[in-house]
């Protein structure tokens, strides 16, 4: 835990509860475009536990030029995976060939891949030393139990009884959020019935930076590839496989694989364990309250089958840092009601449109009915044959959508 300040002001500019990338990458862009704003990261996590993260994300084009505006890329980079090429496919477990029915060249522009492949921690990692030169404090280890609004501030209770002050709350605390229900935040969800199996897996041979989505009855078994001969998985069984799945011995886990992976790649072996997490479709019906604002998995939690979660989460941190410096330029209170819906209109219609693309798609592809099946492999190949559509497709996919944050088109704030 970091000891308080002796300078630090009675009230400060930003508190946010959660260190995950979306809170930290908050905090690095508010320091980065206004030095002068006094930024504080509470995480309920223990100090150093986000080193024991196994999972890798794919950061898209649009969030890689955003990490390098920030001044995290160089660090990134040479731990950072590009994905070369995009191919997908629908098929059955045990059908024999899966035909390939839709492949996208990985680069948007010359030498820029739509994507590549990082692991969580070198992420992490990476926004915490910025965010440490840039003089963002952080608290570990504590979390934040309730707030109050006051005339000029919210009072932000944490810890034992520690108190803290601040124009600004910000909630990036996950898709179970405490500090959302205690604002009175009201949420759509439903259930899946489907949990995503994560884990890596080492090969004999090399990926070349190809990634695979293979369509199954179940949900989509994606294979997304690291640096090395390695493979990150997303695996969506439906949740009562899934279970069994995570807690059958090794040989049987990895046979089940196998049956999904292919020997493409030669021997497969499972590295640092696997995990299954429960998948639904999660979605704020707001964002702001006064003096508070949700970002990240707080305000949205999506199916995985687009890879769109993470970069999401940057493009809400993008557009609240944009929000919040450019009201500070006008001398405008941060907040107010009337700056924090601005930040809720700019991002709250493109979450909800994502999220229910992702919910459309899961239901079209997660099933076995032989009409769908042929209707959705006639739009597949389809696409495949039209060029323009499938250049759109991948300039979406890799976040470079028009009325994008400056941070998200490499361009400072």
């Amino acid at each position: 835990m970091v000891k308080k300040n002796a300078t630090e002001p009675q009230i400060l500019d930003v508190v946010i509860a959660g260190a995950g990338y979306v809170g930290m990458a908050t905090a690095v862009a508010l320091k980065s475009s206004a030095p002068h704003l006094a930024v504080t990261v509470i995480d309920a996590a223990p100090s150093g536990v986000w080193r024991n993260e196994t999972r890798a994300s794919a950061i898209a084009a649009a969030a890689s030029r955003m990490l390098q505006q920030l001044g995290c890329w160089d660090e990134i980079l040479p731990e950072a995976q590009p994905i070369t090429e995009m191919i997908i496919t629908d098929s059955r477990t045990s059908d024999p060939v899966r035909p390939v029915f839709l492949t996208f060249d990985g680069e948007i522009d010359a030498g820029e891949p739509f994507a590549h492949m990082v692991e969580n921690r070198v992420l992490n990692e990476a926004l915490r030393k910025r965010a440490e030169v840039l003089g963002v404090r952080l608290i570990e280890g504590v979390p934040v139990h309730g707030f109050e609004e006051t005339a000029e501030a919210l009072t932000v209770r944490y810890g034992d009884g520690a108190t803290l002050s601040a124009r600004l709350l910000v909630a990036a605390d996950g898709v179970r959020s405490r500090l959302r229900d205690m604002a009175g935040i009201k949420t759509v969800n439903w259930e899946y019935g489907q949990s995503g199996i994560v884990c890596t897996v080492s090969h004999e041979r090399p990926h070349n930076g190809r990634a695979e989505e293979h369509f199954l009855p179940a949900g989509p078994f994606a294979i997304l590839p690291l640096k090395g001969n390695r493979s990150s998985l997303v695996w969506t069984e439906r949740t009562e496989d899934a279970r069994r799945l995570v807690e059958e011995d090794e040989f049987l886990f990895e046979s089940e694989l196998e049956q999904r992976f292919g020997l493409k790649l030669g021997e497969l072996r499972v590295v640092g364990g696997r995990k299954a997490f429960p998948l639904a479709l999660t979605l704020a019906r707001d964002f702001v309250k006064p003096r508070f604002a949700l970002a990240g998995d707080a305000a949205h939690g999506i199916h995985p089958i687009a890879g769109q979660g993470l970069n999401l989460g940057f493009k809400d941190a993008a557009a609240l840092a944009e929000t919040i410096v450019e009201a500070d330029r006008l001398g405008l209170d941060i907040g107010s009601m009337a700056v924090l819906e601005g930040y809720q209109s700019w991002r709250r219609f493109d979450t909800v449109q994502m999220g229910v693309t992702t919910d459309v798609l899961n239901r079209l592809f997660s099933n076995d009915h032989t009409p769908v099946r042929a209707l959705r492999d006639f739009g597949l190949g389809l696409v495949e044959r039209m060029p323009r559509i499938k250049s759109f497709f991948i300039r979406q996919a890799a976040g470079l959508s028009a009325g994008a944050p400056r941070l998200l088109q490499g361009k400072p704030i």
